[in-house]
């Protein structure tokens, strides 16, 4: 059995670190975390919307007296949901990296709400998005950036706790960066690690992602907390640093086919990862890895939203059903 249960909620990790979990990591449903020592706190990450993150934080001060006052909060990257919540802890010190802070702005909450409360009008890739994000409010969010920004490492107490922020951005993100907790062997990865799901290389170079992966495997850490997906292991960051490589491996010939990405992405054999949760996901990657195989001067920056038809497309070829199918359905029955 294992030694959590992947379930919504605080989990206690031990001597003052927690995580909080939103099953079933797919599309929106993020992790984020707590360390904790006397009165000293640290977030790692807000949630997709108010709403949720409100709740986190009523949870974690429930759970820990300290957490009434968030001290500190780490932007592990810039995605909606890890910084959407941001605004309800503005008065704390918030930390990310430089790319993180120029990435900030790149999904917009006003535009995402008014893309899913308007799909059809922008087609096939507004129709995935709301599908996507259905389960999410997104009214109300003041984009509410880092106001403190660091590179390479930097080591900060929280209270006599040593925390080590690393970047380790780009690759998954614009400005990704761990949080480690050496004396708890506990470490915060954000989207450097998708557990039990399909990653997504919006910026790549996939290479990176795959060398923090081996970094990662090469810390004293035994527990994980990925950026999305159950409280893991090594194992399971070993799994997704097989599955970056396993993609690169099979992309590889096909560009050097002359074929155009997407066409390489139907023609890949996904193998035992073509079951993986939104294994629709690979698109994107593959567009980043010939974007990686290119090896131009100067790297293009695409915009996110047309992905989104494609993956859509993707998602029907693999046969699957929609996004967030069974919460969406036991939502509809709750209010039936």
């Amino acid at each position: 059995m294992a030694r959590w249960q992947y379930r919504k909620g605080l989990q206690d990790l031990g001597n003052g670190c927690y995580a909080y979990l939103l099953p079933d990591g797919s599309w929106g449903w993020s992790n984020a975390g707590l360390v904790t020592d006397g009165d000293a706190t640290l977030l790692v990450d807000t949630l997709f919307d108010l709403k949720l993150t409100a709740e986190m934080l009523k949870s974690m001060r429930d759970a820990v007296p300290a957490a009434k006052e968030i001290g500190t909060l780490v932007n592990t990257h810039a995605d909606g949901d890890h910084t959407f919540g941001n605004q309800l802890v503005k008065d704390a010190r918030i930390i990310g990296t430089q790319g993180t802070v120029d990435d900030f702005a790149r999904f917009d909450p006003a535009v995402v709400q008014k893309i899913c409360l308007d799909a059809e009008q922008y087609g096939s890739a507004g129709v995935f998005m709301r599908e996507c994000f259905r389960p999410f409010d997104f009214s109300g969010i003041e984009l509410t950036p880092p106001n403190e920004v660091f590179s390479g490492t930097l080591d900060i107490m929280v209270g006599s706790k040593k925390v080590q922020l690393i970047e380790v951005g780009p690759s998954h993100s614009l400005g990704d960066a761990l949080i480690y907790v050496p004396d708890d062997k506990v470490i915060f990865t954000g989207d450097i690690l998708f557990t039990e799901g399909t990653p997504i290389a919006w910026y790549g170079p996939v290479k990176r992602w795959i060398d923090v992966c081996d970094m990662v495997l090469g810390m004293d850490v035994e527990t994980v907390v990925a950026g999305h997906g159950p409280i893991s292991t090594k194992d399971d960051v070993r799994r997704m640093r097989d599955y970056l490589q396993y993609v690169t491996d099979q992309a590889r010939p096909l560009y050097e086919e002359g074929m155009d990405y997407l066409a390489a992405a139907y023609k890949m054999d996904l193998g035992e990862y073509r079951d993986w949760d939104d294994a629709e996901r690979v698109v994107v990657t593959v567009q980043t890895l010939f974007d990686d195989f290119e090896n131009a001067p100067q790297r293009p920056v695409r915009a996110p939203i047309p992905y989104f038809a494609e993956m859509k497309s993707f998602r029907h070829h693999l046969g699957r059903g929609p996004v967030h199918e069974a919460y969406c359905k036991a939502c509809g029955e709750a209010h039936g």
